[in-house]
């Protein structure tokens, strides 16, 4: 603290600093013998340009500090509440062996019968979490176990679904079973209406692994002693049951159709991983669903959890030979693989096979843009450039030949289009006067007869009728589908909505989308 008010000190002494600095200086230009090329201005305006880069460094300093302190005072705190339930952990299990140890105790010199040990007594419920609710109707909802409410309140509350998020792991608190609440929520998961996916079933299912995740955010800042009251062995069981319903639906999964944004093979893992039950499962069958979900920002976290961390390199060989090298870097770099999968050397294969030309038998099953090398070329450019900025890759692959390569392309594209502008036949504008320039006007009706007009009924169509009139009031009306932003400010990042803008082609017709999912 006396460190930062002596800098501030100086700070507000800079000014006169600067002025007995003019004053040197003018006596200086008085006795100065020969011209200087260096005028007060510049001198001036080089120091309150260090004055001010000064304060501002000074000010982010201090906000730096408090926010430090702020994070400081909520870890102490943190660490109080879980040193007070150790404690209190510790002195229930003295007393708990003080008592077996009088009991046999009176048991050998009294002959009498060791008394049965009664079942302890649930555990209390769980501190709350130092968060005030914005949206006290969380609270009442999980109380409640309404369990469609909560989605709809979700689903109407999209756009403030980040603090949503945060507040979720504080209402749950409340529910009597939070685990069993959780699980009622994702039960309709793979929900079906008359055969078809339902219209919102792609928002409930965001919504249900977005609970899921909450009820691990509430597991991680609650003391060993409440999990169980969390997540009872019932709770766990009926996870169990619900798990090996889903797995065999997984299996029908197409690893290139999912483009690593499986919310199916995603919900699965973070199903296992919430309730605790991946020792149930083969750990071979869970790093199979890996690559469906590998642009997810969460994936990384679920595969440590998971214990899933050494089978990684294999993963990202699978990544690879499937043509999806951005997936595979951003692997490389989460489980720090980078030494054996070298990020520049799967960059420039990735660029490799976007400038490759699709095979006759693909090419029948892909887009024109898919077809168009420059164009899957250009896109991939663009993603590779995003992936070295994001992995701060610079020194080691310059983008500046990729710049200029994206110039290129956009150029010849440009070129290319003005061509076939050129090249398309111009329609003919009609005249000022009406008459079209190909057919001559017709001959002057030179007939007199004051009956030559036609009848009234050949010249005008027939009044409407009132079953005429309304002949398109019972045409269909067709709505414009609403894109789907229940859950994109959340799984980060965007979240779940690809900009078509960014998509990468393939021979073998995968689809590559922004570089990662966050």
């Amino acid at each position: 603290m006396e460190d930062t008010q002596s800098v501030a000190s100086l700070l507000q002494s800079t000014t006169s600093k600067i002025q007995q600095l003019q004053k040197a200086f003018a006596e200086l230009e008085s006795h100065r013998a020969i011209t200087l090329n260096l005028k007060w201005k510049q001198i001036e305006d080089h120091f309150h340009g260090l004055e001010k880069s000064l304060k501002r460094r000074f000010t982010e300093l201090e906000d730096q500090e408090n926010e430090f302190k702020i994070k400081t005072t909520q870890s102490q705190k943190l660490l109080e509440t879980r040193q007070s339930a150790v404690i209190a952990k510790e002195e229930a299990s003295l007393q708990k062996l003080q008592e077996k140890r009088d009991l046999a105790v009176a048991a050998i010199t009294g002959g009498t019968p060791m008394v049965e040990e009664k079942p302890p007594p649930p555990p209390p419920p769980p501190p709350p979490l130092e968060l005030t609710l914005t949206n006290p109707q969380l609270a009442k909802l999980c109380k409640e176990n309404d369990v469609a409410g909560l989605h709809k309140f979700i689903s109407d509350n999209r756009k403030n679904l980040a603090t949503i998020k945060e507040e979720i792991p504080v209402a749950l608190q409340v529910a009597d079973d939070p685990g069993g609440f959780v699980l009622d929520s994702v039960s309709g998961f793979y929900n079906l209406v008359d055969g078809k996916k339902d219209a919102n079933l792609l928002g409930q299912r965001r919504t249900c692994i977005m609970l899921m995740e909450c009820l691990s955010v509430l597991l991680e800042n609650v003391d060993g002693v409440y999990v169980k009251r969390v997540i009872s062995e019932n709770v766990k069981e009926r996870a169990k049951g619900i798990a090996d319903e889903w797995k065999p639906k997984l299996d029908d999964l197409d690893l290139d159709a999912s483009n690593g944004n499986s919310l199916e093979a995603h919900a699965f893992l973070q199903l296992v991983a919430t309730f605790g039950i991946d020792s149930c499962f083969v750990k071979e069958d869970l790093i199979k669903l890996v690559p469906m979900v590998a642009r997810r920002h969460q994936t990384a976290d679920l595969c440590r959890f998971l214990g899933l961390s050494e089978k990684m390199p294999g993963v990202i060989d699978v990544l690879v030979n499937s043509g999806r090298h951005i997936d595979a870097v951003n692997l490389a770099f989460a489980f720090e693989l980078t030494e054996k999968f070298s990020p520049v050397s799967l960059l420039k294969s990735y660029l490799t096979e976007a400038r490759r030309v699709p095979s006759l038998i693909k090419s029948g099953n892909l887009s024109p843009a898919q077809n168009d090398v420059s164009e899957r070329e250009l896109s991939a450019l663009k993603t590779v450039i995003k992936c070295i900025e994001e992995h701060k890759l610079e020194d080691q692959y310059p983008v500046g030949p990729l710049q200029k390569r994206i110039l290129q392309l956009e150029k010849a594209k440009a070129d290319k289009k003005r061509a076939t502008e050129v090249a398309k036949p111009q329609p003919k504008r009609p005249r000022a006067n009406g008459i079209s320039p190909v057919y001559a006007p017709p001959p002057r009706n030179t007939n007199t007869d004051k009956n030559f007009y036609p009848r009234m009924s050949e010249r005008y169509a027939p009044a409407p009728t009132p079953q005429s009139q309304y002949v398109y009031d019972n045409r269909p009306y067709g709505y414009a589908v609403q894109p789907d932003t229940h859950m994109g400010a959340y799984m980060g990042t965007p979240a779940y909505n690809m900009g078509p803008n960014h998509a990468h082609y393939f021979a073998t017709g995968y689809q590559y989308q922004a570089a990662y999912m966050h």
